[in-house]
């Protein structure tokens, strides 16, 4: 068996033609693309679940046992409709990074510009609602429009200042409760709704502008910035993923780091702190 298995690899080698080594490489490099998308998701796991599990069937299959071979197949066959609903935050982020791709796309839409001093006005209004303990929700709008979302607060269209960004999220006013859309270099709309996130395995302390914050960032590309109403704490969430407790000086290079990616591939951000 092993001798056929070895005769077998030696005549695919030998035939191999410079079409079949490109097709093997674009193959590799699609798996690999679509591995570091899913890459630290609940995806990941679910996929490792499903490579054992045909590990299994194929097992079952070589020992010749019928009815264990038999239910897991068609229990297989069956999870595919489930996985289209289950994958359904994965799928929509690969077709979404497939749309923003350089070949698809003519202009950067949402570019900013005067990075420096953005940043700085933005950096020091968090700085100051963080001192104040006063809770705060701010999403950056990158290469996926979330139009839908500023629609749903009202519409200011107003230079982004620290002084603005502090007004806005003064407890008891008519915006603080929402999150502040930046559009550009714009504070595009305020007070608006997000979507919660679908994670079931975050930290249960984790208040409504944490789970907002990943909740949008799990639909799009766009930077989420919290500010703790409780501890005063800053955090980002991007691609699904929270971190917590940024000082100042991480706060403004990430972010710098972040506006300034033409194509932003994957998260900007490197592992800091725990995420929970």
């Amino acid at each position: 068996m092993e001798l056929i298995f070895l005769w077998e690899i030696k005549d695919v080698l030998i035939n191999m033609q410079l079409k079949d080594i490109v097709d093997i490489l674009i193959v590799s490099y699609i798996f690999y693309n679509l591995y570091l998308l899913i890459k630290e998701t609940r995806a990941e796991q679910l996929m490792k679940g499903i490579l054992v599990l045909l590990a299994i069937t194929r097992i079952a299959e070589v020992l010749e046992l019928q009815l264990l071979s038999w239910l897991l197949t068609h229990t297989i066959q069956a999870g595919m409709f489930a996985l289209l609903i289950v994958f359904q935050p994965e799928l929509r982020r690969i077709l979404e990074y497939l749309g923003q791709t350089k070949f698809l796309s003519t202009s950067i839409t949402n570019s900013y510009t005067n990075n420096d001093n953005f940043i700085l006005e933005l950096v020091e209004g968090m700085m100051s609602l963080s001192r104040q303990k006063i809770g705060a929700l701010i999403i950056l709008e990158r290469k996926t429009g979330i139009n839908e979302i500023i629609q749903t607060g009202t519409k200011i269209d107003g230079e982004l200042t620290r002084q603005l960004l502090i007004n806005i999220f003064i407890p008891n006013t008519p915006l603080h409760d929402g999150a502040v859309v930046v559009r550009k270099n714009k504070i595009a709309a305020a007070g608006c709704f997000l979507p919660l996130t679908e994670n079931k395995f975050l930290n249960q302390e984790l208040g409504t502008r944490h789970r907002a914050a990943l909740g949008i960032s799990e639909r799009s590309d766009c930077i989420s910035l919290v500010v703790s109403e409780e501890t005063g704490h800053i955090s980002i969430a991007q691609n699904g993923k929270l971190y917590k407790d940024l000082k100042e000086d991480t706060l403004k290079s990430l972010l710098k780091k972040g506006l300034e990616e033409e194509q932003p591939k994957y998260s900007f951000l490197k592992k800091r702190g725990e995420q929970k």
